[in-house]
């Protein structure tokens, strides 16, 4: 079992006083010291439009004095921050140096799906995976991760997943904050359990299937606690779950607002002031900090609201944690950067028209068939089968589906395509939900409205499926294809 107690002996090894371990946001004497890390960042249209990535095993140090096996591409964990730019053409290859088979998804990119990277595109240890694409969607902030299926959990657990930003000029036109990793923050959240011994813990288990793998320590680009310098003035902070299943309740440790200024799939029509985030697995959101009084803020997380309260039987307040302090340090200095009033014309979503409608129920009988060993994942009944085609769509066409969650709370993501949400539980979706998106949590109910703009063939099908990896891995996945 892991050791909390270790984790915490080995995290404050050499600091200025004792801590008594707590995972609870009162724990206010946390040692923020070490830098945050940034991911590298490569510009695609510098190298020739030529991605080259390796999938590989590394050694990381979540913490001070402690290093535990990881795996990361191109990198010791994570991986770069791959910029693309809108209209370019981009050829990838993809190494694979791993010990077993994997896959590289890219998640919020609008491609066909013989590029996306699915079950489908496994390739095996020592094989290399090469592809082409052409970016040809608004500029936003997507990811990277391995999507084999039945593997998907522990392979993005160990470390395999990076950043794609998608420029197509907007930003700078708009005078946001856009110099990275000055005054443009990119942001991995994860959680992570560790072993006796440092190593990272993954438990195959039915309460893991059921609740998926929450971890007991939230790191920020792999780093406990970590500190970032930030100029004086706005701020945006890239802020990706890349957590397994845990949700996240952002808010600064002072309650001072943030403008969220995108979603996954770009920007939204205006910025939109909050002071708390909920964040599902797979979502991404672009806040717009104002620091231009100085000082210091502390990036915390409420309780998961959605963690089940089964299996281990966890109390949700311990899930409370401060995550990252951003200090300002006045020596930093960047371009002039605004918040405007407005930041693109996004036409509301016209539902009104004669459009197909679908159902998808997100089954999750845990409660009996998980304690038999039978996950009870499956979507309408079914559970995933990678030989089976659910649902076929007419290129070109707009659906409307309604995605149904059972028991818990899923986060739906489908590949291909960044939707629209009409309905959230029945009601129109709050301001910052109602731009481009990818990924939605479902409590109850939602309505999304799809377009169908990328070929997907039988060979390799787009997926739907729930991002609690776990869940994705124990059979909550459907596949669709074009005709």
């Amino acid at each position: 079992m892991y050791s909390r107690r270790w984790f915490l002996a080995a995290a404050l090894a050499g600091s200025t006083g004792p801590l008594l371990f707590s995972r609870s946001a009162s724990a206010r004497n946390i040692p923020f010291q070490r830098t945050l890390p940034l991911p590298q960042l490569i510009d695609a249209r510098k190298e020739g439009n030529k991605l080259k990535l390796v999938a590989r095993r590394g050694r990381h140090s979540f913490f001070d004095n402690v290093y535990t096996s990881t795996a990361g591409y191109s990198s010791e964990v994570l991986g770069p921050a791959v910029r693309v730019h809108k209209g370019d053409e981009i050829a990838v290859a993809v190494e694979n140096s791993l010990a077993r088979s994997t896959t590289v998804h890219w998640h919020g990119l609008i491609i066909p799906s013989h590029a996306d990277g699915g079950p489908h595109n496994a390739f095996a240890p020592g094989e290399t995976w090469q592809t082409k694409f052409k970016i040809d969607q608004p500029e936003c902030t997507a990811w990277f991760h391995p999507h084999p299926h039945g593997d998907t959990a522990r392979q993005v657990y160990s470390g395999l997943s990076g950043l794609l930003l998608i420029e197509d000029g907007t930003g700078e036109g708009l005078k946001l904050p856009r110099t990275y990793g000055i005054d443009d923050i990119p942001i991995v959240l994860q959680d992570r359990s560790f072993a006796d011994d440092g190593s990272l813990y993954y438990e195959d288990a039915p309460f893991v299937t059921m609740m998926g793998m929450r971890g007991d320590v939230v790191v920020a680009n792999g780093v406990w606690a970590p500190v970032v310098k930030i100029p004086l003035g706005l701020v945006r902070l890239r802020i990706l779950n890349g957590s397994n299943a845990r949700n996240y309740n952002l808010a600064f440790d002072d309650r001072r607002v943030f403008h969220v200024v995108a979603s996954d799939g770009g920007y939204l029509p205006r910025p939109v002031p909050m002071k708390t985030l909920l964040i599902a697995p797979g979502e991404r959101f672009e806040l717009v900090v104002d620091f231009s009084k100085g000082g210091s803020a502390i990036l915390e997380t409420g309780a998961d609201e959605f963690a089940p309260m089964m299996g281990m039987m966890r109390d949700r307040a311990s899930d409370a944690a401060r995550i990252l302090k951003l200090e300002t340090a006045p020596e930093l200095t960047v371009s002039d950067s605004t918040l405007p009033d407005v930041l693109i014309p996004l036409k509301s979503p016209d539902s009104t028209t004669s459009l197909r409608r679908r159902t998808f129920v997100l089954n999750d009988h845990m409660m009996g068939m998980g304690m038999m060993g039978n996950s009870g994942m499956a979507i309408n009944g079914r559970s995933f089968a990678m030989n089976r085609i659910d649902s076929t769509v007419s290129l070109g066409s707009t659906e409307i589906w309604q995605v149904d969650s059972q028991m818990l709370a899923h986060p739906f993501h489908v590949h291909g395509v960044q939707f629209r949400t009409l309905s959230l539980n029945g009601r129109k979706p709050p301001e910052h939900l109602q731009g481009r998106k990818d990924t939605i949590l479902i409590a109850r109910t939602a309505e999304i409205l799809v377009t169908f703009t990328q070929p997907a063939t039988r060979e390799h099908p787009f997926m739907y499926h729930c991002h609690i990896l776990e869940h994705e891995d124990a059979g909550m996945m459907g596949q669709y294809i074009t005709a």
